[in-house]
């Protein structure tokens, strides 16, 4: 029970992380039918943004607090996170708006590729310690240990969630991008700004990404300029398996992929009898988008059209 309670705790942790990524995929995917497969570049870009600011505050202000640092360094990790994510759309995707499907595909891939290429030759390809800021002592919850950097990804995911929410059902903003998501000409003829709306939500969802992304350099204690793509991919899994274009799914087929995956890799090694090791987790993401893909092509959720944001 201590093992299954700790592995819990984990997928949670890993599963807030997901579905954080996972919102931009199907906030992006629900307003103009795009996988955004540059979306895990953001969440490197932002990680190492705030890896920079941490090293560059920690010279400059020697007696601050590592939770105002932490701070700080998220902030400006999601303004740069927005900016970039603005200057994608307006440069790879919006010419390409009206092309076929498989155009802004492939320009999502090649935008990943640039930027993971242009992150190794200004932060360079070596792997980077990231600060620990808050106390490392963790607590310990019925046999089972959680560390406040955990207590704090679990609870800013919570905060971010519930502001996107409150953003997309109760603010004029989001009135327009569920207009848009369901008819962009119809909602222009309304007054809403198609354009417009479409670039904020890049910026929300390159502002969730960085918060990811500085969370899971905090969690893992590491940077690298090719540490978006694993977690980018398991994400769009998560929005997949949650049912793309459907925000309630995205944060369901998150939370239920950071459980699989953290379970498993739990007890792989005891069903398998030691042939696999903890180390063989990632295959669970895959083999639930194999399932999924299979038997609901449409993920637990489904796509409510009406609601998609």
């Amino acid at each position: 029970m201590d093992i299954l309670l700790q592995q819990i705790i984990n997928g949670l942790v890993l599963g807030s992380m997901y579905a954080l990524i996972a919102l931009g995929y199907t906030m992006v995917y629900g307003i103009i039918n795009l996988i955004n497969f540059a979306h895990g570049e953001v969440l490197m870009v932002g990680a190492l943004t705030s890896w920079t600011v941490i090293g560059l505050m920690k010279d400059g202000m020697p007696g601050a607090p590592g939770w105002l640092i932490l701070f700080l360094a998220l902030i400006i990790a999601c303004v740069v996170a927005a900016a970039l994510n603005f200057v994608i759309e307006k440069v790879a995707y919006r010419p390409l708006r009206n092309s076929p499907k498989l155009a802004p595909l492939i320009t999502a891939i090649g935008m990943s590729i640039l930027l993971q290429t242009l992150a190794m030759i200004i932060w360079k390809p070596n792997y980077k310690p990231y600060p620990t800021l808050l106390p490392s002592a963790p607590y310990n919850i019925g046999g089972a240990v959680i560390t406040p950097t955990q207590i704090l990804i679990l609870g800013l995911t919570a905060v971010s969630l519930a502001v996107l929410m409150w953003v997309v059902n109760f603010t004029k903003l989001g009135r327009a991008m569920r207009a848009t998501a369901e008819n962009p000409r119809v909602a222009a003829l309304m007054g809403v700004k198609p354009d417009m709306v479409i670039s904020a939500t890049f910026i929300i969802g390159a502002i969730l990404a960085a918060i990811a992304g500085v969370m899971y350099a905090s969690n893992y204690g590491t940077v690298q300029h090719t540490m978006g793509f694993l977690p980018g991919l398991k994400a769009f899994t998560a929005a997949v398996f949650g049912g793309i274009g459907n925000l309630g799914g995205a944060v369901l087929g998150g939370i239920l992929l950071g459980l699989i995956e953290a379970i498993g890799a739990g007890y792989i090694g005891t069903l398998t009898g030691g042939v696999l090791g903890s180390h063989y987790s990632d295959i669970f993401a895959f083999i639930v988008l194999i399932f999924v893909l299979t038997l609901r092509p449409s993920g637990l959720l489904g796509e409510r059209v009406a609601d998609r944001a």
